[in-house]
């Protein structure tokens, strides 16, 4: 199955405080909160939520089509991720802006504090999928993620009119979106994923309760963290499959992304959720050993390995078509 990925690809300028944000935070002063912190380490990755969604696809050979709005500093970024398996033709580029920036300090115990700067990515809403959804090789899912909130608007809304499956991943843009643009957004998802606080927004953002919105989307992905993810279907017992433990994590930075790329990669061949959930940990487990969300590798041998190594051998069956023997 053929996968489109919209949303934000960015340059990530990512640092690391060796102490510990809430150590630095004074009860009663928060109204004149002015911090600056010292930092240890700075590395520029490449990034963005779309960008690091199909990097992981290209990994798993699946060539996905990445669609978003770049400046004219792309031409270096581009060649990296068509040497990666994706699929740029869908990346527009806008000659007068700069591709977006995404500045993160992360503590010793993976906190962050972040600043994104949309530049080129504003104008992702004028970017439209009906050509694409009706054309002759229409992707059969869109994955909907973080990007400028009338272009995610104006995408879901176009595969509802095209009857084309789609996921939405609202992430950090359910701040910038009012009640009536999180329900538009959801309406009608196969799959809908955030974090455990993004579910908590949502229900707050939407005015649905948790059942409500079971009720408008076919499956809600919810990561955990260190206790895995809780997959949800309306009418069933949730399912919480636990995460993997790998090497001590480097950095946090995209290993949502990985987790959604290796879990849209399973269903894409027919692999059960839970199988789905699986593999989805294990990447998400090797992206944290790996500083900086496009750093890590999806060799079959080390993936097959963490998912035995957690769930058990037969856990590797439903997933042979992505870990048995891809070349």
């Amino acid at each position: 199955m053929r996968i489109a990925v919209t949303g934000s690809i960015a340059t990530d300028h990512l640092m690391v405080f060796p102490g510990r944000f809430a150590d630095q935070l004074l009860p009663g002063q928060l109204a004149h909160l002015s911090l600056s912190f010292l930092v240890d380490r700075l590395e520029i990755r490449r990034g963005g939520v779309a960008a690091n969604v199909a990097y992981g696809l290209g990994g798993f050979g699946l060539a996905p089509l990445l669609v978003g709005a770049v400046g004219a500093d792309f031409a270096e970024y581009e060649v990296w991720l068509k040497e990666h398996g994706v699929d740029t033709a869908g990346v527009r580029v806008c000659p007068e802006e700069q591709t977006a920036r995404f500045v993160c300090v992360s503590d010793q115990d993976a906190n962050q504090i972040a600043a994104f700067y949309a530049g080129a990515m504003a104008r992702a809403r004028d970017i439209d999928l009906t050509p694409l959804l009706t054309g002759p090789e229409p992707p059969g899912l869109v994955l909907v993620a973080p990007d400028d909130p009338a272009a995610m608007l104006r995408h879901t809304a176009a595969c509802r009119a095209a009857g084309t499956a789609f996921a939405a991943d609202p992430s950090q843009q359910l701040a910038r979106l009012d009640g009536e643009q999180a329900r538009a957004l959801i309406r009608g998802a196969a799959w809908l994923f955030t974090n455990e606080y993004e579910a908590a927004l949502l229900t707050e953002r939407t005015g649905h309760g948790h059942e409500e919105i079971l009720a408008r989307v076919g499956t809600w992905i919810t990561t955990l963290g260190a206790r895995g993810v809780r997959l949800e279907r309306r009418g069933q017992r949730p399912l919480v499959v636990p995460a993997v433990t790998a090497a001590a994590p480097a950095d946090p930075t995209g290993a949502g992304d990985a987790f959604r790329a290796a879990f849209l990669a399973a269903v894409s061949h027919g692999a059960p959720l839970e199988a789905a959930a699986r593999l989805g940990n294990a990447l998400a487990a090797t992206a944290l050993a790996a500083v900086g969300p496009q750093s890590y590798d999806t060799d079959p041998a080390p993936l097959a390995a963490l998912v035995e190594q957690t769930y058990g051998a037969a856990a590797l069956a439903p997933l042979a078509a992505l870990l048995g023997g891809r070349p």
